[in-house]
């Protein structure tokens, strides 16, 4: 345990760190990373898992409170009628707040709220 202690314990007294030391890559923050001159960001892009139903509801609140939607749906990919339901609901919910909804991917939905559409052609790169 003394290897893991000593490099922790250099950054703390304000040494330089060595190149074992880890960082959290989930505490690390960025320059203009909460929008221009650190302000908070009004909208999100949530990438979301779907494998079942009952998981649209806790999804349509994030479209509702202004969040764009990526949905992997790969796990239910095979049910039709599971697939049907969830894409019901999130129709209804995008219509609700005014948004859209379109398959952008291979099992993959979008989302979107209010002021924001999807734009069904794709970009296709030079060969």
């Amino acid at each position: 345990m003394a290897f893991i202690k000593k490099p922790f314990r250099r950054l703390a007294e304000g040494g330089a760190a060595e190149a074992d030391t880890y960082i959290d890559l989930a505490e690390l923050s960025f320059e203009g990373e909460g929008g221009a001159l650190g302000e908070p960001v009004e909208h999100l892009v949530k990438v979301a898992e779907v494998y079942r139903y009952e998981d649209v509801g806790d999804l349509t609140t994030h479209v509702y409170n202004g969040n764009i939607l990526l949905i992997d749906y790969t796990s239910l990919a095979s049910d039709d009628l599971a697939l049907k339901r969830i894409t019901a609901e999130l129709k209804n919910a995008v219509r609700d707040c005014g948004g859209d909804v379109a398959v952008v991917g291979k099992n993959i939905l979008m989302a979107t709220p209010a002021g924001i559409k999807i734009d069904r052609a794709k970009i296709k790169g030079a060969f």
